[in-house]
């Protein structure tokens, strides 16, 4: 059982061809993507990073997002591709690709591909096709042993069969930060048209217990069963990390970690049974939370409307 319907993937690691800080709007082009991705309730998100890293995570820190880099030094995009579906084919149902560069798509647009049936999703716009892409966790072992030429494109071509287009009425598939007046224009309209409906989930007492950023570190600890890795990964402090975990385990009366320390083959840290089966009910509860309340909010655009 995977821990989540749908993960997403941002490309940012090519320094010559990725601009994250660009502005679009009154925020960045990475961060606006973030949003974008959180607000369809995609997770978890993995932005892979290198172009203006620094800055990069500083403005994610606090956002809930995994930064994962390429193994190539000056990576082409299919590398980040690769980098971000090997991370996610064990963890989600389907991915969500863009690259940074093309953050000017709607959330609507998300929406309709999240309820297209088929293994890869992508829109389309005037009869051409854009970004962002969704792709059935079935399709990335055949996706990442690809060898051929053109990339992405390669890889998705042999797979043509099983692509499915989505015809959107959303220009912002096809630009990207480069495109000027264009790109600006689409962001006033989507501003001005996409009513969002924003939902955030935690536990709490006196103080927050559980939220975005306990539920990714869970989920690290998971996939690197180290702390550590897991901390490095999410920009989060190891201090932060053990209260945040304390803190939890205490108020659930409940055993997340399984610790093991030393001996010959080193420590070792990953989710108990218990800790596992948190992580999947909650995010399958968050998952029901985001489908109920955005039905809700159609039904109700739909009453003003008449």
């Amino acid at each position: 059982m995977k821990i989540s319907s749908c993960g997403g993937v941002i490309a940012a690691a090519n320094e010559k061809f990725a601009f994250p800080l660009s502005k679009v709007g009154n925020t960045t082009a990475v961060k606006r993507l973030v949003t974008c991705f959180q607000d369809a309730g995609i997770f978890p998100i993995v932005v892979i990073s290198g172009a203006e890293e620094a800055e990069v995570r500083y403005q994610l820190s606090s956002s809930g997002v995994v930064f994962l880099h390429p193994e190539k030094s000056e990576p082409e995009l299919f590398d980040s591709v690769k980098t971000g579906f090997a991370f996610l084919q064990d963890v989600c149902d389907k991915i969500m690709f863009t690259p940074v560069n093309v953050p000017l798509f709607s959330p609507l647009t998300l929406r309709l591909l999240r309820q297209a049936e088929g293994e890869i999703i992508s829109p389309s716009y005037g009869g051409k096709g854009g970004h962002p892409m969704l792709v059935s966790t079935a399709c990335v072992p055949e996706i990442l042993a690809y060898q051929g030429g053109n990339g992405l494109r390669g890889a998705v071509g042999v797979l043509k069969s099983r692509r499915v287009w989505v015809d959107v009425d959303d220009p912002g598939i096809l630009y990207t930060v480069r495109d000027g007046d264009t790109a600006g224009q689409s962001v006033g309209q989507h501003g001005g048209e996409v009513l969002r409906l924003t939902v955030e989930m935690s536990l709490k007492k006196d103080v927050t217990l559980f939220d975005a950023r306990a539920k990714l570190l869970l989920l690290l600890i998971w996939k690197t069963h180290s702390v550590k890795a897991a901390c490095e990964q999410m920009a989060l402090s190891r201090s932060k990390a053990w209260e945040m975990l304390n803190a939890l385990e205490v108020s659930l009366e409940a055993e997340l970690i399984e610790r093991r320390h030393g001996g010959a083959k080193g420590g070792r840290t990953t989710l108990s049974h218990q800790g596992l089966t948190f992580l999947r009910e909650y995010q399958r509860l968050e998952d029901d939370l985001h489908r109920y309340t955005q039905g809700k909010l159609d039904a109700l655009k739909s009453f003003l409307q008449l």
